[in-house]
């Protein structure tokens, strides 16, 4: 059951959290601002014993050996051709190593986790029943009983890895979140308290905003440099793992077929395209929706996977039942992006300043 449901305005969320309060766009200034949290509905999943870093920095993207107690990370689990099959925010408390991803991914994470245990002795654990992720930005206060808390390390390149992102300054630089992991007793101890809340259509807003990628903008054939995830989820110097060949040679040598782009969207007609609607130029599919939402500052605005092909400059649309929306383009990963020495860097459309 949800942790707010007994909020006056409560709409639920496919996920089971609130979508929203009654106020979608008010929920996500009090949000941001630090006067708010919201029920991510996140997996989670453990993995305990003494070999677990090790056993994890061997099988996945990021460099986890030697991770600090309490220091925040974020690694991939990719196929043999780079394709990317899991996500995961990573902290370590010390003894346990706790991994956060998307809700309908963590017994799937946890199941190929345990294949690939061997003789090592790491214990896998499915924590996502008896635990609340709980999502919330600079200037709020942690709430009481935190399991363990993890901050994303998307405002800045990580160590080892690689920032396609066009422009000088990214909007992922005021990118604050941190995720506090709280028992359900905590968390309903907290909703108790008459603390503000937002839905999870204001944090998905604000996601989209700062060119956040999840695991909901993936699909079969998705690499990680076409949603500059190298940014914060892949260390480029490390052991080799799993779809690390191709990992190397795009970044190198080549260019990833598609790139990801944020999409301003034409809000006149009061239709907001849904994740999965086809992205076409002059009636030809060159893309696909992977996130939409209204924002508070910018209107509607989304994230597509498009052709690398694709213009930057050309207009896009995007047809509901039978209205078309019109959308600019803002480059984030640029059509050249890849073969490292060539990286263009190109300006920022549409931009807003903020605070």
């Amino acid at each position: 059951m949800a942790v707010f449901a007994d909020r006056p305005g409560f709409v639920a969320a496919p996920e089971g959290p609130a979508a929203h309060f009654g106020n979608p766009t008010g929920e996500q200034r009090a949000l941001v601002a630090g006067r708010a949290v919201v029920e991510l509905g996140l997996g989670v999943v453990t993995v305990s014993g003494p070999d677990r870093l090790s056993w994890l920095n061997s099988i996945t993207s990021q460099l986890l050996t030697g991770l600090e107690r309490g220091a925040s990370t974020e690694t991939l689990v990719l196929d043999q051709s780079g394709r990317v099959e899991h996500a995961a925010r990573v902290v370590d408390d010390g003894s346990v190593a706790w991994l956060l991803t998307e809700h309908d991914d963590a017994a799937p994470l946890a199941a190929w986790l345990d294949t690939m245990r061997f003789m090592l002795r790491v214990e896998v654990a499915d924590r996502s029943a008896d635990l609340v992720t709980l999502g919330r930005f600079d200037g709020s206060s942690a709430p009481d009983d935190v399991v363990v808390e993890w901050v994303d390390p998307w405002s800045s390149v990580a160590p080892g890895g690689w920032g396609y992102a066009a422009g000088e300054a990214h909007p992922g630089s005021d990118w604050t979140l941190r995720i506090d992991v709280v028992t359900r007793e905590a968390a309903a101890a907290l909703a108790a308290t008459g603390a503000p809340v937002a839905g999870l259509l204001a944090f998905e807003a604000l996601r989209i905003a700062a060119w956040r990628p999840t695991l909901t903008d993936v699909d079969d054939r998705t690499i990680p440099h076409e949603l500059d995830w190298l940014r914060s989820a892949v260390h480029l110097s490390k052991g080799c793992y799993r779809g690390q060949e191709t990992v190397a040679k795009v970044h190198n040598l080549g260019h990833p077929p598609r790139r990801v782009v944020m999409l301003h969207l034409d809000g006149s007609d009061g239709v907001l395209p849904a994740p999965g609607t086809a992205v076409e130029l002059d009636g030809n599919e060159v893309g696909r929706l992977t996130a939409s939402a209204l924002h508070h500052e910018l209107g509607p605005v989304g994230l597509a996977v498009v052709k690398r092909s694709l213009d930057p400059e050309a207009t896009l649309t995007l047809t509901v039942g039978d209205v078309v929306v019109t959308a600019a383009q803002e480059v984030i990963v640029p059509p050249g992006a890849g073969a490292t020495a060539n990286v263009p860097r190109l300006p920022r459309l549409g931009a807003v300043r903020r605070s």
